[in-house]
């Protein structure tokens, strides 16, 4: 089977490049779908309290018949519990819903301008780092001025930041922001929801390696250093999405295809958003 190549954390944790993402994946579908992402060979899966699937979650890596190590599972802070004590509460759900004894990374969700303070919730996210039920914290669509007031305000620098990165919205200055203080980039919704599988420059490189637009979307992921997780509730695609480590594309398949950002967001700009 495939091994897909880890990076390691600023904590020397090791993360799994590729994962498996279950956003506006249904409960009812989460348990089945996951696990046959774990039957093709992903060993990182990624949910959230929001997602409402966290529970399904659980069931598939228990039930999964992998050793609890194999598997990195990510779970991210519910919008709604900011201030320190509701996000140690919801922590404990997560954990509750999950069924597992530890957690491998776990993010505040959204930095929420305007409902509170994200240095007071990250003080709770480092209680809970430093009792060992989650391996490695960190943030999710922390623009850099968010992560500079983190850094002047914690002691725990966060291991990732998740943000949205796709051909369409390259990040570039965020994820150079992320290699200078050693906080790893990763990429939700990489194939912009779908949006650059007709773009004319991805579908001539992919018709030229010989793969489908996706898989040459994500190999570009791959080789700028990023860890994604790709959605999909199709046992083909879940299939596909993982079968991009046996190809590569040179560097000027990988300028060319930078060179599309547009600064398209398909999600919620991060300076606006307050969940």
């Amino acid at each position: 089977m495939t091994q897909v190549p880890s990076i390691t954390l600023n904590n020397a944790v090791q993360i799994p490049q590729l994962g498996f993402g279950t956003f506006q994946i249904a409960p009812e579908e989460t348990r089945e779908t996951t696990l046959a992402a774990l039957e093709a060979g992903y060993r990182h899966i990624d949910t959230a309290e929001m997602y409402g699937n966290e529970k399904e979650v659980g069931q598939a890596v228990r039930g999964s018949g992998l050793d609890r190590a194999e598997v990195f599972v990510t779970s991210k802070l519910n919008n709604a519990a900011h201030a320190h004590d509701d996000a140690l509460q919801a922590f404990d759900r997560t954990m509750e819903e999950l069924g597992l004894d530890y957690l491998d990374l776990f993010l505040i969700h959204w930095p929420l301008p305007g409902r509170g303070d994200f240095v007071e919730t990250w003080r709770a996210l480092e209680e809970i780092y430093r009792s060992g039920r989650s391996k490695a914290i960190g943030v999710s669509n922390f623009q850099p001025h968010h992560l500079r007031r983190l850094l002047e305000g914690s002691d725990v620098v966060p291991a990732v930041n998740q943000i949205e990165v796709h051909p369409y919205l390259t990040q570039d200055d965020v994820r150079a922001f992320g290699a200078e203080h050693e906080i790893v980039t990763e990429a939700w919704s990489p194939i912009a929801q779908g949006k650059v599988l007709d773009d004319p420059t991805i579908s001539r490189i992919a018709e030229r390696v010989g793969r489908t637009p996706a898989q040459v979307t994500l190999r570009w992921h791959i080789q700028r250093g990023d860890v994604i997780f790709p959605k999909s509730v199709t046992q083909k695609r879940i299939q596909e999405n993982f079968d991009v480590f046996d190809f590569e594309l040179s560097e000027g398949d990988i300028g060319e295809i930078t060179a599309l950002n547009r600064n398209e967001r398909t999600g919620p700009d991060p300076d606006r958003f307050n969940g």
